[in-house]
């Protein structure tokens, strides 16, 4: 046996709303519409992580998701751009990643990230 993908699921009457910040903005394809629910991903790249945290690192909150992007600064001068709540960050941390917290439309804390070369 062996775990194929994990999948955060998050509460919302407003699903439309996810559609700016995760497909938008990050880039995410839509993998799933049956109205009741979307689904938004890489089809090409399904990476399976599960992290359990008692601090977000740098003393900052735990994030509800941390998401890797290929471009940080690009995607920090979007969000900034379309309004979001940046709440940490952009900072270079001394375990090898650039990264910012930002608000998404639900507020929930998403931690984007990128590595350092």
């Amino acid at each position: 046996m062996k775990v194929k993908r994990i999948v955060v699921n998050m509460a919302t009457t407003e699903i439309y709303r996810a559609k700016v910040f995760y497909q938008d903005i990050l880039g995410l394809q839509t993998l799933m519409d049956m109205n009741w629910i979307h689904t938004y991903g890489n089809e090409e790249q399904m990476q399976i992580q599960i992290s359990f945290m008692s601090e977000g690192g740098a003393g900052t909150p735990v994030p509800d998701i941390s998401i890797e992007v290929d471009d940080i600064d690009y995607v920090y001068q979007k969000m900034i751009k379309r309004g979001f709540t940046i709440i940490y960050g952009p900072t270079d941390e001394s375990w090898g990643v650039r990264r910012f917290f930002v608000k998404d439309p639900f507020d929930k804390t998403i931690n984007i990230l990128s590595h350092s070369e």
